[in-house]
Protein backbone atom coordinates (compact mmCIF):
# COMPACT_ATOMS: atom_id res chain seq x y z
CA UNK A 1 0.00 0.00 0.00
CA UNK A 2 1.15 3.51 -0.85
CA UNK A 3 0.80 6.01 1.98
CA UNK A 4 -0.27 9.64 2.25
CA UNK A 5 2.22 12.50 2.47
CA UNK A 6 1.65 14.60 5.58
CA UNK A 7 4.27 16.82 7.21
CA UNK A 8 7.03 15.32 5.09
CA UNK A 9 6.23 11.77 6.23
CA UNK A 10 4.42 8.91 4.51
CA UNK A 11 1.56 7.84 6.77
CA UNK A 12 -1.51 5.60 6.81
CA UNK A 13 -5.02 6.85 7.51
CA UNK A 14 -5.69 7.39 11.19
CA UNK A 15 -8.82 5.30 10.87
CA UNK A 16 -6.82 2.45 9.36
CA UNK A 17 -9.00 2.17 6.25
CA UNK A 18 -7.68 1.57 2.73
CA UNK A 19 -9.15 1.84 -0.76
CA UNK A 20 -8.09 0.02 -3.92
CA UNK A 21 -6.44 1.48 -7.01
CA UNK A 22 -7.75 -0.33 -10.09
CA UNK A 23 -6.29 -0.55 -13.59
CA UNK A 24 -9.26 0.46 -15.80
CA UNK A 25 -7.88 -1.52 -18.75
CA UNK A 26 -7.86 -4.81 -16.84
CA UNK A 27 -10.20 -4.13 -13.88
CA UNK A 28 -7.45 -5.53 -11.64
CA UNK A 29 -6.55 -3.98 -8.28
CA UNK A 30 -2.81 -3.38 -8.43
CA UNK A 31 -2.28 -1.18 -5.37
CA UNK A 32 -4.12 0.56 -2.54
CA UNK A 33 -3.94 3.84 -0.67
CA UNK A 34 -5.26 5.07 2.68
CA UNK A 35 -8.89 6.12 2.80
CA UNK A 36 -8.27 9.35 4.66
CA UNK A 37 -10.89 11.33 6.51
CA UNK A 38 -11.33 14.42 8.64
CA UNK A 39 -8.59 13.55 11.14
CA UNK A 40 -6.08 13.11 8.34
CA UNK A 41 -7.10 16.43 6.78
CA UNK A 42 -6.69 18.08 10.19
CA UNK A 43 -3.19 16.66 10.48
CA UNK A 44 -2.26 17.80 6.96
CA UNK A 45 -3.58 21.33 7.51
CA UNK A 46 -1.70 21.53 10.80
CA UNK A 47 1.52 20.48 9.04
CA UNK A 48 0.91 23.01 6.27
CA UNK A 49 0.29 25.73 8.86
CA UNK A 50 3.62 25.00 10.55
CA UNK A 51 5.47 25.01 7.24
CA UNK A 52 3.87 28.27 6.11
CA UNK A 53 5.90 30.41 8.49
CA UNK A 54 9.19 29.15 7.04
CA UNK A 55 8.18 28.91 3.37
CA UNK A 56 6.42 32.30 3.17
CA UNK A 57 9.48 34.07 4.60
CA UNK A 58 11.94 32.58 2.13
CA UNK A 59 13.43 34.89 -0.45
CA UNK A 60 11.42 34.53 -3.68
CA UNK A 61 14.50 33.44 -5.57
CA UNK A 62 15.00 30.69 -3.01
CA UNK A 63 11.44 29.52 -3.51
CA UNK A 64 11.97 29.49 -7.26
CA UNK A 65 15.22 27.49 -6.89
CA UNK A 66 13.50 24.86 -4.73
CA UNK A 67 10.65 24.56 -7.21
CA UNK A 68 13.06 24.18 -10.12
CA UNK A 69 14.93 21.45 -8.26
CA UNK A 70 11.63 19.63 -7.80
CA UNK A 71 10.74 20.13 -11.46
CA UNK A 72 14.08 18.62 -12.48
CA UNK A 73 13.45 15.59 -10.27
CA UNK A 74 9.99 15.07 -11.76
CA UNK A 75 11.40 15.35 -15.26
CA UNK A 76 14.17 12.87 -14.46
CA UNK A 77 11.58 10.35 -13.27
CA UNK A 78 9.07 11.30 -15.94
CA UNK A 79 8.65 8.01 -17.75
CA UNK A 80 8.12 6.09 -14.53
CA UNK A 81 5.48 8.64 -13.44
CA UNK A 82 3.76 8.47 -16.83
CA UNK A 83 3.61 4.67 -16.70
CA UNK A 84 2.07 4.87 -13.25
CA UNK A 85 -0.49 7.32 -14.60
CA UNK A 86 -1.41 4.92 -17.42
CA UNK A 87 -2.02 2.09 -14.97
CA UNK A 88 -4.32 4.09 -12.69
CA UNK A 89 -6.00 6.41 -15.21
CA UNK A 90 -6.10 4.36 -18.43
CA UNK A 91 -4.85 6.87 -21.01
CA UNK A 92 -2.24 5.80 -23.59
CA UNK A 93 1.39 6.27 -22.63
CA UNK A 94 1.90 8.96 -25.28
CA UNK A 95 -0.94 10.98 -23.75
CA UNK A 96 0.43 10.43 -20.24
CA UNK A 97 3.82 11.73 -21.36
CA UNK A 98 2.07 14.74 -22.89
CA UNK A 99 0.33 15.42 -19.58
CA UNK A 100 3.64 15.20 -17.76
CA UNK A 101 5.23 17.73 -20.11
CA UNK A 102 2.26 20.05 -19.59
CA UNK A 103 2.77 19.75 -15.83
CA UNK A 104 6.46 20.60 -16.13
CA UNK A 105 5.77 23.60 -18.36
CA UNK A 106 3.20 24.94 -15.90
CA UNK A 107 5.43 24.48 -12.85
CA UNK A 108 8.29 26.24 -14.65
CA UNK A 109 5.96 29.09 -15.58
CA UNK A 110 5.05 29.69 -11.94
CA UNK A 111 8.58 29.18 -10.64
CA UNK A 112 9.56 32.05 -12.93
CA UNK A 113 6.86 34.25 -11.37
CA UNK A 114 7.96 33.70 -7.76
CA UNK A 115 10.27 36.72 -7.86
CA UNK A 116 8.01 38.90 -10.01
CA UNK A 117 5.16 39.71 -7.62
CA UNK A 118 4.51 43.44 -7.69
CA UNK A 119 2.73 45.99 -5.50
CA UNK A 120 2.29 49.71 -6.06
CA UNK A 121 2.92 53.19 -4.67
CA UNK A 122 0.18 55.80 -4.29
CA UNK A 123 0.55 59.51 -3.42
CA UNK A 124 -1.97 60.54 -0.75
CA UNK A 125 -3.70 63.83 0.15
CA UNK A 126 -1.78 65.88 2.71
CA UNK A 127 -4.70 66.98 4.88
CA UNK A 128 -3.53 64.62 7.66
CA UNK A 129 0.13 65.35 7.06
CA UNK A 130 2.51 64.34 4.34
CA UNK A 131 2.24 60.60 3.60
CA UNK A 132 2.11 58.03 0.87
CA UNK A 133 0.48 54.66 0.39
CA UNK A 134 1.79 51.27 -0.63
CA UNK A 135 -0.13 48.26 -1.88
CA UNK A 136 1.69 45.07 -0.92
CA UNK A 137 0.94 41.45 -1.73
CA UNK A 138 1.16 38.71 0.89
CA UNK A 139 0.59 34.95 0.60
CA UNK A 140 -2.82 33.72 1.71
CA UNK A 141 -1.72 30.83 3.91
CA UNK A 142 -2.79 27.19 3.69
CA UNK A 143 -4.40 26.31 0.34
CA UNK A 144 -6.53 23.31 -0.52
CA UNK A 145 -6.41 21.66 -3.95
CA UNK A 146 -9.05 19.11 -4.98
CA UNK A 147 -8.09 17.38 -8.23
CA UNK A 148 -10.11 15.11 -10.57
CA UNK A 149 -9.15 11.83 -12.28
CA UNK A 150 -8.94 12.90 -15.92
CA UNK A 151 -5.74 14.99 -15.82
CA UNK A 152 -4.51 14.50 -12.25
CA UNK A 153 -1.00 15.83 -12.83
CA UNK A 154 -1.63 18.95 -14.88
CA UNK A 155 -4.64 19.94 -12.79
CA UNK A 156 -2.59 19.50 -9.64
CA UNK A 157 0.14 21.65 -11.18
CA UNK A 158 -2.23 24.53 -11.95
CA UNK A 159 -2.94 24.71 -8.23
CA UNK A 160 0.30 23.72 -6.55
CA UNK A 161 2.50 25.81 -8.88
CA UNK A 162 1.08 29.28 -8.15
CA UNK A 163 0.40 28.42 -4.51
CA UNK A 164 4.00 27.50 -3.72
CA UNK A 165 5.49 30.23 -5.92
CA UNK A 166 3.50 32.85 -3.99
CA UNK A 167 4.72 31.52 -0.63
CA UNK A 168 1.71 29.45 0.40
CA UNK A 169 1.57 25.83 1.53
CA UNK A 170 -0.78 23.22 0.10
CA UNK A 171 -2.92 20.21 0.95
CA UNK A 172 -3.83 18.18 -2.15
CA UNK A 173 -6.79 15.80 -2.28
CA UNK A 174 -6.52 13.71 -5.46
CA UNK A 175 -9.29 11.66 -7.01
CA UNK A 176 -9.91 8.32 -5.33
CA UNK A 177 -9.04 6.50 -8.58
CA UNK A 178 -5.82 8.36 -9.51
CA UNK A 179 -3.77 9.05 -6.37
CA UNK A 180 -0.49 7.31 -7.20
CA UNK A 181 1.17 9.59 -9.76
CA UNK A 182 0.13 12.57 -7.61
CA UNK A 183 1.82 11.07 -4.55
CA UNK A 184 4.97 10.39 -6.55
CA UNK A 185 5.21 13.94 -7.90
CA UNK A 186 4.47 15.48 -4.50
CA UNK A 187 7.16 13.37 -2.86
CA UNK A 188 9.73 14.49 -5.44
CA UNK A 189 8.79 18.15 -4.87
CA UNK A 190 9.02 17.64 -1.10
CA UNK A 191 12.43 15.98 -1.36
CA UNK A 192 13.78 18.84 -3.48
CA UNK A 193 13.93 21.13 -0.45
CA UNK A 194 10.44 22.18 0.54
CA UNK A 195 9.91 22.54 4.30
CA UNK A 196 8.18 19.47 5.75
CA UNK A 197 4.47 20.07 5.28
CA UNK A 198 4.72 22.65 2.50
CA UNK A 199 3.01 20.11 0.25
CA UNK A 200 0.75 17.38 1.63
CA UNK A 201 -1.40 14.75 -0.07
CA UNK A 202 -4.45 13.26 1.65
CA UNK A 203 -5.99 10.37 -0.26
CA UNK A 204 -9.64 9.59 0.27
CA UNK A 205 -13.16 10.23 -0.93
CA UNK A 206 -15.89 12.79 -0.36
CA UNK A 207 -15.32 12.92 3.40
CA UNK A 208 -11.74 14.11 2.92
CA UNK A 209 -12.73 16.60 0.22
CA UNK A 210 -15.48 18.15 2.30
CA UNK A 211 -13.25 18.29 5.38
CA UNK A 212 -10.64 20.18 3.37
CA UNK A 213 -13.23 22.62 2.02
CA UNK A 214 -14.64 23.22 5.49
CA UNK A 215 -11.39 23.48 7.46
CA UNK A 216 -11.17 26.91 9.13
CA UNK A 217 -7.42 27.22 8.52
CA UNK A 218 -7.69 26.62 4.77
CA UNK A 219 -8.06 30.11 3.34
CA UNK A 220 -7.90 29.30 -0.37
CA UNK A 221 -9.57 26.39 -2.16
CA UNK A 222 -9.10 25.37 -5.79
CA UNK A 223 -11.42 22.70 -7.17
CA UNK A 224 -11.68 21.02 -10.56
CA UNK A 225 -14.50 18.58 -11.17
CA UNK A 226 -18.18 18.25 -11.93
CA UNK A 227 -20.64 21.11 -11.65
CA UNK A 228 -22.69 19.19 -9.09
CA UNK A 229 -19.70 18.63 -6.80
CA UNK A 230 -18.48 22.18 -7.38
CA UNK A 231 -21.80 23.52 -6.15
CA UNK A 232 -21.41 21.47 -2.98
CA UNK A 233 -17.85 22.74 -2.48
CA UNK A 234 -19.03 26.33 -2.92
CA UNK A 235 -21.72 25.85 -0.28
CA UNK A 236 -19.21 24.51 2.22
CA UNK A 237 -16.37 26.96 1.55
CA UNK A 238 -18.55 30.00 0.92
CA UNK A 239 -19.90 30.12 4.46
CA UNK A 240 -16.35 30.75 5.70
CA UNK A 241 -15.61 33.36 2.99
CA UNK A 242 -12.73 31.36 1.57
CA UNK A 243 -11.13 32.31 -1.71
CA UNK A 244 -12.60 29.73 -4.07
CA UNK A 245 -12.07 28.90 -7.73
CA UNK A 246 -14.06 26.12 -9.38
CA UNK A 247 -13.29 24.86 -12.88
CA UNK A 248 -16.33 22.73 -13.65
CA UNK A 249 -18.10 20.91 -16.46
CA UNK A 250 -18.31 22.03 -20.05
CA UNK A 251 -20.16 21.50 -23.31
CA UNK A 252 -17.77 23.29 -25.64
CA UNK A 253 -19.13 24.19 -29.10
CA UNK A 254 -17.08 24.29 -32.29
CA UNK A 255 -18.26 26.21 -35.38
CA UNK A 256 -16.91 25.24 -38.81
CA UNK A 257 -17.45 28.02 -41.37
CA UNK A 258 -17.59 27.82 -45.20
CA UNK A 259 -14.05 29.13 -45.67
CA UNK A 260 -12.51 26.81 -43.06
CA UNK A 261 -9.59 24.50 -43.71
CA UNK A 262 -11.86 21.48 -43.33
CA UNK A 263 -9.13 18.90 -42.84
CA UNK A 264 -7.48 21.00 -40.14
CA UNK A 265 -10.86 21.52 -38.49
CA UNK A 266 -11.61 17.79 -38.53
CA UNK A 267 -8.22 16.97 -37.07
CA UNK A 268 -8.69 19.53 -34.29
CA UNK A 269 -12.20 18.29 -33.53
CA UNK A 270 -11.16 14.63 -33.43
CA UNK A 271 -8.25 15.25 -31.07
CA UNK A 272 -10.36 17.63 -29.03
CA UNK A 273 -13.16 15.11 -28.57
CA UNK A 274 -11.48 11.69 -28.39
CA UNK A 275 -8.23 12.49 -26.57
CA UNK A 276 -8.22 10.79 -23.14
CA UNK A 277 -11.28 8.76 -24.24
CA UNK A 278 -13.29 11.98 -24.26
CA UNK A 279 -12.83 12.49 -20.52
CA UNK A 280 -12.14 16.20 -20.69
CA UNK A 281 -14.00 19.18 -19.34
CA UNK A 282 -12.22 21.42 -21.86
CA UNK A 283 -12.92 19.66 -25.16
CA UNK A 284 -14.91 19.88 -28.37
CA UNK A 285 -18.26 18.40 -27.37
CA UNK A 286 -20.64 19.82 -29.99
CA UNK A 287 -19.97 20.77 -33.62
CA UNK A 288 -21.97 23.14 -35.83
CA UNK A 289 -20.99 22.93 -39.50
CA UNK A 290 -22.17 25.28 -42.25
CA UNK A 291 -24.14 23.76 -45.15
CA UNK A 292 -21.43 24.51 -47.69
CA UNK A 293 -18.84 22.20 -46.06
CA UNK A 294 -21.06 19.83 -44.07
CA UNK A 295 -20.75 16.76 -46.31
CA UNK A 296 -16.99 17.17 -46.73
CA UNK A 297 -16.58 17.60 -42.98
CA UNK A 298 -18.64 14.52 -42.10
CA UNK A 299 -16.84 12.27 -44.56
CA UNK A 300 -13.43 13.30 -43.23
CA UNK A 301 -14.62 13.10 -39.61
CA UNK A 302 -15.87 9.52 -39.90
CA UNK A 303 -12.73 8.48 -41.78
CA UNK A 304 -10.50 9.80 -38.99
CA UNK A 305 -12.64 8.50 -36.12
CA UNK A 306 -12.65 5.02 -37.68
CA UNK A 307 -8.89 4.83 -37.07
CA UNK A 308 -9.33 4.62 -33.31
CA UNK A 309 -8.66 1.24 -31.76
CA UNK A 310 -9.46 0.35 -28.16
CA UNK A 311 -6.72 -1.15 -26.04
CA UNK A 312 -4.43 -1.01 -23.03
CA UNK A 313 -2.66 2.33 -22.80
CA UNK A 314 0.71 0.63 -22.39
CA UNK A 315 0.36 -0.94 -25.85
CA UNK A 316 0.94 1.12 -28.97
CA UNK A 317 -1.50 0.66 -31.84
CA UNK A 318 -0.06 -0.25 -35.24
CA UNK A 319 -0.32 2.61 -37.71
CA UNK A 320 -2.56 3.97 -39.12
CA UNK A 321 -4.59 2.98 -36.06
CA UNK A 322 -4.71 5.31 -33.04
CA UNK A 323 -4.85 3.95 -29.50
CA UNK A 324 -7.77 4.87 -27.26
CA UNK A 325 -7.67 3.68 -23.66
CA UNK A 326 -10.58 2.78 -21.40
CA UNK A 327 -12.87 5.03 -19.41
CA UNK A 328 -11.54 5.47 -15.89
CA UNK A 329 -14.33 3.55 -14.15
CA UNK A 330 -17.37 1.45 -14.93
CA UNK A 331 -19.75 4.15 -13.70
CA UNK A 332 -18.39 6.64 -16.25
CA UNK A 333 -18.74 4.12 -19.07
CA UNK A 334 -22.31 3.38 -18.01
CA UNK A 335 -23.15 7.09 -17.77
CA UNK A 336 -22.00 7.83 -21.32
CA UNK A 337 -23.91 4.81 -22.63
CA UNK A 338 -27.05 6.11 -20.93
CA UNK A 339 -26.63 9.61 -22.38
CA UNK A 340 -26.14 8.19 -25.87
CA UNK A 341 -29.22 5.97 -25.63
CA UNK A 342 -31.38 8.85 -24.41
CA UNK A 343 -30.14 11.01 -27.29
CA UNK A 344 -30.98 8.30 -29.83
CA UNK A 345 -34.40 7.81 -28.24
CA UNK A 346 -34.92 11.55 -28.71
CA UNK A 347 -34.12 11.47 -32.42
CA UNK A 348 -30.33 11.62 -32.76
CA UNK A 349 -28.81 9.38 -35.45
CA UNK A 350 -25.63 7.37 -34.86
CA UNK A 351 -23.61 7.66 -38.07
CA UNK A 352 -20.47 5.97 -36.77
CA UNK A 353 -19.76 3.62 -33.89
CA UNK A 354 -16.31 2.18 -33.41
CA UNK A 355 -15.53 -1.46 -32.86
CA UNK A 356 -15.95 -2.58 -29.26
CA UNK A 357 -13.60 -4.74 -27.23
CA UNK A 358 -14.39 -8.04 -25.57
CA UNK A 359 -13.19 -9.02 -22.13
CA UNK A 360 -12.11 -6.91 -19.19
CA UNK A 361 -11.74 -3.15 -19.12
CA UNK A 362 -14.01 -0.11 -19.03
CA UNK A 363 -13.81 0.51 -22.77
CA UNK A 364 -16.28 2.54 -24.81
CA UNK A 365 -15.92 2.80 -28.57
CA UNK A 366 -15.92 6.27 -30.19
CA UNK A 367 -19.27 7.44 -31.57
CA UNK A 368 -20.37 10.18 -33.98
CA UNK A 369 -23.99 11.34 -33.76
CA UNK A 370 -25.88 13.46 -36.28
CA UNK A 371 -28.57 15.91 -35.28
CA UNK A 372 -30.95 15.22 -32.45
CA UNK A 373 -32.87 17.53 -30.13
CA UNK A 374 -30.96 20.45 -28.72
CA UNK A 375 -32.81 20.07 -25.44
CA UNK A 376 -31.41 16.53 -25.07
CA UNK A 377 -28.58 15.17 -22.90
CA UNK A 378 -25.80 15.80 -25.45
CA UNK A 379 -26.29 19.55 -24.95
CA UNK A 380 -27.91 20.00 -21.55
CA UNK A 381 -25.54 17.63 -19.73
CA UNK A 382 -21.78 17.34 -19.77
CA UNK A 383 -20.78 14.45 -22.03
CA UNK A 384 -17.65 13.06 -20.42
CA UNK A 385 -16.75 10.38 -22.92
CA UNK A 386 -16.12 9.67 -26.63
CA UNK A 387 -19.47 10.71 -28.13
CA UNK A 388 -19.58 13.64 -30.59
CA UNK A 389 -22.82 15.20 -31.87
CA UNK A 390 -22.78 17.26 -35.11
CA UNK A 391 -25.43 19.66 -36.42
CA UNK A 392 -25.84 21.39 -39.78
CA UNK A 393 -26.29 25.19 -39.63
CA UNK A 394 -27.17 27.78 -42.26
CA UNK A 395 -25.59 31.00 -41.00
CA UNK A 396 -23.59 32.56 -38.19
CA UNK A 397 -26.66 33.76 -36.31
CA UNK A 398 -27.91 30.18 -36.01
CA UNK A 399 -24.46 28.85 -35.12
CA UNK A 400 -23.94 31.31 -32.26
CA UNK A 401 -27.49 30.89 -30.97
CA UNK A 402 -27.03 27.12 -30.75
CA UNK A 403 -23.51 27.42 -29.36
CA UNK A 404 -24.89 29.49 -26.46
CA UNK A 405 -27.94 27.29 -25.93
CA UNK A 406 -26.43 25.35 -23.03
CA UNK A 407 -26.05 25.77 -19.26
CA UNK A 408 -22.26 25.63 -19.69
CA UNK A 409 -19.67 28.15 -20.82
CA UNK A 410 -16.16 26.73 -20.54
CA UNK A 411 -14.47 26.73 -23.96
CA UNK A 412 -15.42 27.25 -27.61
CA UNK A 413 -13.79 27.40 -31.01
CA UNK A 414 -14.33 28.57 -34.57
CA UNK A 415 -12.64 27.54 -37.80
CA UNK A 416 -12.56 30.43 -40.28
CA UNK A 417 -10.27 33.05 -41.79
CA UNK A 418 -13.03 35.66 -42.01
CA UNK A 419 -12.15 38.44 -39.55
CA UNK A 420 -15.81 39.43 -39.20
CA UNK A 421 -16.82 35.92 -38.09
CA UNK A 422 -13.81 35.66 -35.77
CA UNK A 423 -14.82 38.93 -34.14
CA UNK A 424 -18.41 37.76 -33.69
CA UNK A 425 -17.26 34.51 -32.09
CA UNK A 426 -14.90 36.33 -29.73
CA UNK A 427 -17.57 38.85 -28.74
CA UNK A 428 -20.73 36.75 -28.71
CA UNK A 429 -19.98 33.16 -27.68
CA UNK A 430 -20.64 32.77 -23.97
CA UNK A 431 -17.51 30.93 -22.84
CA UNK A 432 -14.35 31.57 -20.89
CA UNK A 433 -12.13 30.91 -23.90
CA UNK A 434 -12.47 30.90 -27.68
CA UNK A 435 -9.89 29.31 -29.94
CA UNK A 436 -9.61 30.30 -33.60
CA UNK A 437 -8.33 27.63 -35.99
CA UNK A 438 -6.91 25.62 -33.10
CA UNK A 439 -7.98 22.76 -30.88
CA UNK A 440 -9.02 23.37 -27.28
CA UNK A 441 -5.85 23.49 -25.19
CA UNK A 442 -5.27 25.17 -21.84
CA UNK A 443 -2.23 27.42 -22.12
CA UNK A 444 -0.47 28.21 -18.86
CA UNK A 445 0.17 31.70 -20.18
CA UNK A 446 -3.53 32.65 -20.43
CA UNK A 447 -6.18 32.88 -17.69
CA UNK A 448 -8.66 30.03 -17.87
CA UNK A 449 -12.07 29.78 -16.27
CA UNK A 450 -15.69 29.14 -17.09
CA UNK A 451 -18.89 31.15 -17.39
CA UNK A 452 -22.37 30.09 -16.27
CA UNK A 453 -22.39 26.54 -14.82
CA UNK A 454 -18.77 25.99 -15.86
CA UNK A 455 -17.31 27.61 -12.78
CA UNK A 456 -16.01 30.69 -11.05
CA UNK A 457 -12.57 32.28 -10.97
CA UNK A 458 -9.50 31.59 -13.06
CA UNK A 459 -6.48 29.36 -13.13
CA UNK A 460 -3.46 29.68 -15.45
CA UNK A 461 -1.82 32.91 -16.51
CA UNK A 462 -0.47 35.75 -14.42
CA UNK A 463 -4.01 36.19 -13.13
CA UNK A 464 -3.88 32.88 -11.26
CA UNK A 465 -1.38 34.36 -8.81
CA UNK A 466 -3.99 36.88 -7.66
CA UNK A 467 -6.01 34.11 -6.01
CA UNK A 468 -2.99 33.07 -3.91
CA UNK A 469 -2.07 36.56 -2.68
CA UNK A 470 -3.79 38.93 -0.29
CA UNK A 471 -3.75 42.63 -1.16
CA UNK A 472 -2.88 44.94 1.73
CA UNK A 473 -2.81 48.74 1.80
CA UNK A 474 -0.16 50.44 3.95
CA UNK A 475 -0.08 54.15 4.79
CA UNK A 476 3.30 55.69 5.65
CA UNK A 477 2.86 58.97 7.54
CA UNK A 478 4.87 61.26 9.82
CA UNK A 479 6.95 62.53 6.91
CA UNK A 480 6.65 66.26 7.71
Amino acid sequence: MEKMLIGGERVAARGGEEMPVVNPATEEEFDSVPNGGKEDVDAAVEAASRAFDEWSKKDPDERAAVLRAGIAAVEENGREIAQLLVREQGKPLSEAMGELHHLLHGLNFYADLASKIRGSHAPLPSNLGRSYGMVIRRPVGVCGAIVPFNFPLTLMGTKVGPALAAGNTVVVKPSESTPLATLRVAQLLQDAGLPAGAINVVTGGAEAGEALAAHPRVRRLAFTGSTKTGSRIMQIAGSAFKRVTCELGGSDPTIVCPDADVEAAVKGVVIGRYFNAGQQCLATKRVYVFDEVYDEFMQSLIRRVSRYELGDGMEKAERPKVRMGPMNAARYRDAIADQLQRAVDGGAKVVHEGEGRDGKGYFFAPVVVEGGPHEGPLVREEVFGPVLPVWRVHDMDEAIRLANDTPYGLGSSIWTYDARLINRAAEEIEAGMTWVNQLHYGYDELPFGGWKNSGIGHEHGLEAMDYYLETKSVVIGGLD
